[in-house]
């Protein structure tokens, strides 16, 4: 896939979910209130979160695509994970908000100082067609990510996937509510809550693993290794170091030769190296294959 594909890609799942998300934030927040949901009004009050920081995650994709420059000569890809970070502070913070005020009614209206209504029925046909329109926004920008490994745009669908979930459990509530059971309208609203703050929390572990270099480099290495071995003139392979940097991988490899060539002959052999994982490995930008004599075998390391 080409990087111009790649971003239009992921510029088309930011841009379809943040117009549904304006949507569902106006209609589910209105009928939250008109319709005396509790549990549709959070679900409302998650939507403008996310359109919040849709907005956000647009403007640091937009960024990323900048070719790299003498400050930043690996590029800007690194501004997506950075994106997945902000979505991920949203998300917590409007869980949090969400779940105290929902716990508070249910308090109110079980010790008596409050009185509910109970949900309208126009609530409960609003809740359920948002979760339709969530798993059919969940499955295309799970697609979307699968094929451009954006961290961006896999945060975008946990949270659509999470979404369903709350949404389906608000859908209940406004269903019990509408029974006689009223106080299970706000209670359904703090498990949506709950729900919000899992995504927020997982979002936030990935995105800041990838900041951080925390990435699960030994399949990578073994594919690496794999790859170097099938190279004629490559005694061993000493050392790999795997660098992500956005999605794409930024390699350095020690191999080990015959200590009696020349430096012609090693280079040689390095840059057929190179050439080999160049054509082998996926979302590779940089790498750098450098050679010495062999050593003894006992002392590899990855």
């Amino acid at each position: 896939m080409s990087l111009e594909l790649h971003d239009r890609k992921n510029l088309l799942a930011v841009n379809l979910s943040l117009a549904t998300n304006v949507l569902l934030a106006v209609s589910r927040t209105v009928v939250g209130i008109v319709g005396h949901s509790p549990a549709l009004l959070a679900d409302g009050i998650n939507s403008t979160s996310d359109v919040a920081y849709l907005i956000v995650v647009r403007i640091f994709m937009v960024l990323a695509r900048k070719p790299p420059d003498r400050e930043h000569p690996f590029g800007h890809r690194q501004l997506e994970s950075i994106a997945a970070l902000v979505t991920g502070s949203f998300v917590m913070a409007t869980a949090v908000a969400i779940f105290w005020n929902a716990i508070n009614q249910v308090y109110q209206l079980l010790s008596g100082s409050s009185e509910f209504p109970g949900a309208e029925a126009i609530a409960l046909w609003v809740a359920a067609f948002s979760g339709l329109v969530k798993i059919g926004l969940y499955v295309f920008t799970r697609s979307i990510s699968r094929q451009t490994g954006s961290l961006a745009v896999l945060a975008l669908a946990r949270d659509h996937r999470n979404d369903v979930f709350s949404v389906g459990t608000a859908t209940l509530g406004i269903v019990l509510a509408r029974a006689g059971y009223v106080w299970f309208d706000p209670l359904a609203a703090a498990v949506v809550a709950l729900v919000i703050l899992a995504t927020g929390i997982t979002i936030l572990r990935d995105s800041s693993a990838s900041l951080m270099d925390l990435f699960p480099r030994q399949p990578v290495a073994q594919r690496i290794r794999a790859l170097l071995e099938e190279v004629p003139g490559i005694d061993e392979v000493e050392e790999i170091r795997v660098h992500q940097i956005g999605h794409y991988l930024m390699v350095d490899v020690v191999i080990g030769v015959e200590g009696t060539l020349t430096v012609a002959a090693g280079n040689e052999i390095a840059t057929r190296a190179e050439q080999r994982l160049e054509r082998n490995l996926d979302f590779l930008r940089h790498v750098s294959v450098h050679y010495h004599p062999s050593r003894e075998k006992g002392d590899r390391r990855i």
